[in-house]
């Protein structure tokens, strides 16, 4: 069973032994309108868990899933002996890459030693509630080779997803970057979409932005021309050299 700390972080370090090895990680945003936020990304072994669907998210994980502020995340794995991404837009919260825009990607290395043989990553998905895209414990291969991994959009399961414009995050790297996510959002008149109240309370998979047509009202103040998706919404490119 996965571990978790009594901290808020989510995120335990134990010791075992593997081979070393580097990889090159590219991320592509496979989605038409969805803007993805500096991705976390890190190396561990196999007893940190940064998200577990039908499982409560951590107060990390929460962090960046409805703000996009992964420096919680990065702290704690770096304190967990984990190899925290050293390039791309995941080296640090707030790191001068920004955004990942639709149909982009970003490439950074990332270390495995110290038996630290497990991938993990997630990034905040632009406009959602507290949507994001992960991977989480992926088993490194010992190979040399290159791997695919598609992957989807999970939902935290710690904000009500109503769509509206006023609930969409202000995370302080958009005030650098504008808010890419925000491209398509109506300003007001939404009444806000499905039940009113908590979601579950679990991580799971994302239903995906429902959305609407009417500028100037309708239940979302999303625009469902731009911002719906499918799954998956990214695909991940591992090198192991």
């Amino acid at each position: 069973m996965i571990k978790k700390l009594a901290t808020a972080v989510g995120l335990i370090a134990a010791a075992s032994a593997a081979q070393a090895a580097e990889l090159e990680i590219t991320l592509t945003n496979a989605t038409q309108g969805v803007y993805f936020t500096p991705v976390f990304a890190a190396a561990h072994d196999d007893n940190i868990s940064i998200f577990q669907t039908g499982s409560a998210a951590s107060a990390a994980l929460e962090l960046m899933a409805e703000g996009g502020a992964i420096g919680d995340l990065v702290t704690a794995a770096t304190n967990a002996s984990a190899n925290v991404s050293d390039g791309g837009n995941s080296a640090a919260p707030g790191a001068s890459n920004g955004p990942v825009a639709p149909g982009a990607k970003v490439t950074f290395n990332i270390s495995t030693d110290d038996g630290n043989d497990y991938l993990s990553l997630a990034a905040m998905l632009l406009p959602t509630n507290d949507g994001f895209v992960g991977l989480s414990n992926w088993k490194i291969p010992s190979e040399a080779g290159t791997y695919t991994i598609n992957l989807n959009a999970y939902d935290a399961g710690t904000e009500y997803n109503d769509e509206l414009a006023s609930s969409q995050p202000n995370p302080p790297f958009l005030t650098t970057f504008g808010n890419p996510g925000g491209n398509g959002v109506v300003t007001s008149g939404g009444t806000g979409v499905g039940p009113t109240g908590d979601e579950n309370g679990v991580v799971h998979i994302h239903r995906g932005n429902l959305g609407d047509l009417d500028a100037n009202g309708g239940a979302s103040d999303i625009n469902s021309a731009v911002h719906r998706w499918l799954n998956p919404v990214a695909r991940l490119t591992v090198v192991v050299q």
